[in-house]
């Protein structure tokens, strides 16, 4: 039995593993790759390490398109296999599979628009909606904390990550010539303490252990800190009336911000404003959390039977139609504008941002992760001039960071986690889902607890497990 990592190997996107056993091959994630658009366009088209048709299934950690977005481009070369998840999020992918294939088709028709006029060669989206369509037919969905024999030979079990709703930790019990070993993979591991979802559940001692390491570097500041701060961004933005622009993952950190405001707004800590979530995706999405109550913490549950709704509240406006999302330019602030995606990359955010970057009265407010080379994190890195759609854009509006938000486990969070392991089981620690300075300086933290085997492994690297 061996692994090889695909993706998400010494960079933050297209989270990739393949598994091959006696009798089975699998995939843990197939996601979307983001970053250099150039790079991107040829990693996620093509499949330089198998052949789709040869994959059995898929066992998919959560919906983010880092995560699942290139499963219909899986589909569409021949995978014909079942894809396993959480129930919640089976329903996440329903919705964000066909929004990534037509975000992917509106911004080629949108950038072949110039490309037709200087007589350069067309683009064609990696995936249409079709794709993705038949994508969902092949999904299962399965419990938290119900074991489910997948073959013979292969039991999973899902644990909450406690990352965004319907998140989860892989447990794998594989059996080959009478040897049986235990896989753990992280997925992406959620912070205790985060607001609406439960805390990350820890999982059954493992032989060996895929763990993410955005953060395994970096420490966060505190999860209750981040409605006083928000507070204060929102204390700024009503002296300067200013608008802003919230680049948001349409899945999870929308509604956490959401929840914030509402809370602050509730409590009178600041001034209310007018919130528009632009979003047809967070629209929807926020519907599936309504539906999943299975998955909030005992704290979010006593708010909603004190109101109402906490997603959706007086002047909190969900926008779904494109003319209404392009009335946001003529609306005066302050206000808040909260769009996808996360990272700056695709959606209407980049036409928000487009015509909001430039006035100085303006306020762009981070509040996640953004990979190397995506517009989000050069935003981040306080570059002053920046291309969006290919023009030219001189930032002049105020760029704030709020890590306090993040749902990704920090320094010590992932440290403590793994902690709880049985080191004399724990055979080897795969370090994924990290630029390599955070995954070397968690490493270095692993290795001072005693842990033996922590290895930070390459795109395409192989390691036998059995």
């Amino acid at each position: 039995m061996k692994i090889k990592f695909i993706g998400a190997a010494q960079t933050v996107t297209g989270s990739m593993h393949l598994i091959q056993t006696e009798n089975s091959t699998f995939l843990l994630d197939c996601g979307l790759f983001q970053g250099k658009r150039k790079d991107a366009f040829e990693i996620n088209r093509n499949f330089d390490h198998f052949n789709p048709g040869e994959i059995d299934f898929v066992i998919l950690s959560h919906a983010h398109i880092d995560h699942a977005g290139n499963l219909p481009t899986l589909v569409k070369n021949g995978f014909d296999g079942k894809i396993y998840s959480t129930f919640a999020t089976r329903d996440l992918c329903t919705i964000m599979l066909q929004d990534s294939a037509h975000i992917q088709e509106k911004d080629v028709e949108y950038v072949n628009k110039k490309r037709k006029r200087d007589g350069k060669k067309l683009f064609e989206p990696l995936y249409v909606q079709d794709d993705a369509l038949e994508t969902l037919e092949k999904f299962v969905g399965i419990n938290y904390r119900k074991e489910f024999k997948i073959t013979p030979e292969i039991s999973l079990t899902f644990y909450d990550a406690g990352h965004i709703l319907g998140s989860a930790i892989v447990f794998l019990k594989i059996t080959e010539n009478g040897k049986q070993i235990t896989l753990g993979f992280s997925g992406d591991l959620g912070r205790p303490h985060l607001p609406i979802l439960k805390d990350p559940e820890q999982i059954p001692n493992v032989d060996y252990w895929i763990c993410e390491s955005t953060y395994g570097g970096k420490d966060h500041d505190n999860p209750t800190d981040s409605e006083e701060q928000l507070t204060n961004v929102l204390k700024k933005a009503h002296s300067k009336k200013s608008k802003v622009i919230i680049p948001a993952f349409s899945v999870g950190r929308t509604q956490e911000i959401v929840y914030a405001l509402h809370r602050i707004f509730e409590s009178n800590k600041a001034e209310r404003m007018p919130v528009y979530v632009d979003s047809p995706l967070a629209v929807n999405a926020t519907e599936v959390f309504r539906l999943h109550p299975e998955c909030f913490d005992s704290e979010t549950m006593q708010f909603i039977r004190k109101n109402e709704d906490p997603l959706g509240f007086n002047r909190l406006t969900y926008i779904k139609d494109v003319e209404d999302s392009k009335n946001l330019n003529s609306v005066d602030g302050p206000c808040i504008i909260i769009s996808s995606s996360g990272m700056a990359e695709t959606g209407r955010v980049l036409h928000h941002l487009a015509n909001n970057i430039s006035n100085p009265k303006n306020i762009i407010l981070i509040v996640g992760y953004a990979a190397e080379h995506t517009l989000g994190r050069k935003l981040i890195d306080g570059e002053k001039n920046v291309q969006i759609f290919g023009d030219a854009y001189d930032v002049k509006a105020e760029v704030i960071v709020l890590n306090s938000f993040s749902a990704h486990a920090d320094s010590d969070e992932l440290l403590g986690y793994t902690n709880r392991f049985d080191k004399s089981q724990l055979r080897k620690i795969f370090l994924v889902h990290g630029e390599l300075e955070q995954q070397q300086a968690y490493k270095n933290n692993l290795e001072s607890s005693g842990f033996k085997n922590v290895i930070i492994p390459s795109r395409g690297q192989t390691e036998i497990l059995l």
